[in-house]
């Protein structure tokens, strides 16, 4: 039987090429260490981890916690690893990084139909393939990815954060479009000059992330100090330090805008665009940041409407390979125009380990009907990991970046439930039967 190919020995390669070899179909997985090391690796072991231990939440009732549910009753391998190596961690799963990445080499060493080579890709091989190469791929191979999908590759990312809707203080707020251009899109937040001199201090005083090994550097020469990036995605504390009026004149123009409770228009405007169809979630316009997570809550927090704002992601800049992936894959992590060829992991847009790892296991399972010739699988949308492969294959907005596990991306429930707790519990609850629903398809 002809093998399926899996390019890279991260947490999605693994469960790509462990979820194909247990339908039979044997895999030639490649991953390039410990012949070449990327900068943020430095273990010769596969699915290493490369920041924290920490797998995130373990309750179902929370986001990452459906997530692991959900690739646990898909057969996840890294969350048999996971349960094999936990260590205490309160409320999350974390693991024992070395004994982890033991286990899940072990494993895939000890597949007999897994063949598994320690040497670099340059070239896509032709045939049914998986390239999980991770967001530092670069060289032949980044450049063979870029001629196949014109994607957005090896730059500085610098992303602006997200909060739920359902978290906005809507009597500080107001909703309108510039010019009442639109169907008032946009909730507003105002400023006055008070307000907003506050803010703009605060902001350029708050402490910044600091950006380590392969991210400490940009296409453009920058330091870790002083990032270069392009303008386009400058960090909104970067903007505000070249002046006391630089983003009133930028992001926070006010122009066109006219607050109904006052009647005039405001000193500065903070504007929230949605960013799904259901409304759900918004991000702030023009906010790409690299403040430490805590600061961006304390200093975001003093935007009119936004004290107790639900971050559902964090504003994050680093150095980022990932595709344009809402023009180029299809929900099963297809690339559309050379549908025998997935991808897998952060480079899809998919942000952290378990997301990664789950993303992994649908392209191996698709892998695998895609060889037989058979109807690929897409979970429904009221699952986390259904609703992470939608999202990559069908962001409608202008400015695609990457997403992690969260409640904002599922569409809500029949009947709003006003207790948070028991709202997610009742996702969760749903999301489990609707996957239950669909095991037989995927095993």
């Amino acid at each position: 039987m002809e093998s399926i190919t899996v390019i890279g020995g991260g947490l999605a390669g693994c469960e790509a090429a462990w979820q194909i070899a247990k339908r039979g179909v044997p895999v030639k997985l490649y991953e390039m260490k410990p012949e070449r090391f990327s900068p943020a690796h430095k273990s010769p072991g596969l699915a290493e981890l490369i920041c924290s231990n920490s797998l995130k939440a373990a309750r179902i009732e929370s986001a990452a916690g459906l997530l692991k549910e959900e690739m646990r009753r898909l057969g996840s391998l890294l969350m048999d690893c996971a349960g094999r190596c936990s260590v205490p961690a309160g409320g999350a799963l974390a693991v024992d990084r070395e004994e982890f990445s033991r286990l899940a080499t072990e494993a895939i060493e000890g597949e007999p139909l897994i063949e598994l080579y320690r040497r670099e890709v340059t070239e896509i091989p032709g045939g049914v393939t998986v390239i999980a190469s991770g967001p530092l791929t670069e060289g032949g191979l980044a450049g063979e990815i870029e001629k196949l999908c014109g994607g957005r590759l090896s730059f500085f990312d610098a992303a602006a954060p997200i909060v739920a809707a359902e978290s906005i203080d809507m009597t500080k707020c107001f909703a309108a479009s510039r010019y009442g251009r639109g169907e008032d899109d946009y909730i507003n937040c105002p400023m006055n000059k008070e307000e907003y001199e506050r803010f703009v201090t605060e902001l350029v005083g708050a402490e910044r992330a600091p950006l380590h090994g392969c991210d400490a550097s940009s296409p453009e020469g920058g330091s870790s100090e002083d990032p270069k990036v392009y303008e386009g995605c400058m960090p909104i504390e970067v903007l505000a330090s070249r002046g006391r009026d630089a983003i009133r004149f930028g992001p926070m123009k006010p122009v066109g805008l006219t607050d109904p409770r006052t009647g005039h228009r405001p000193w500065a405007v903070v504007q929230l665009r949605a960013e799904n169809r259901e409304r759900t979630l918004y991000n702030l316009v023009g906010f790409q940041t690299n403040l430490k997570f805590g600061e961006q809550k304390r200093v975001f927090g003093m935007i009119p409407g936004l004290l107790n704002a639900e971050f559902m992601r964090y504003g994050v800049m680093h150095r980022n390979t990932f595709l344009d992936s809402p023009r180029v894959l299809d929900a099963d992590y297809s690339l559309r125009t050379r549908p025998e060829l997935f991808f897998a992991g952060q480079m899809t847009g998919v942000e952290g380990y378990m997301e990664s790892a789950a993303s992994g296991m649908l392209a191996g399972i698709n892998a695998v009907k895609r060889r037989h010739g058979q109807e690929t699988l897409v979970l429904p949308g009221t699952t986390m990991i259904g609703a992470l492969s939608r999202y990559i294959a069908g962001y409608e907005g202008k400015d695609f970046q990457p997403m992690g596990a969260n409640f904002g991306i599922l569409p809500p429930l029949p009947t709003h439930i006003r207790d948070k707790r028991e709202r997610y519990a009742g996702l969760s609850k749903r999301a489990l039967l609707d996957l239950g629903k669909e095991i037989s398809c995927a095993l």
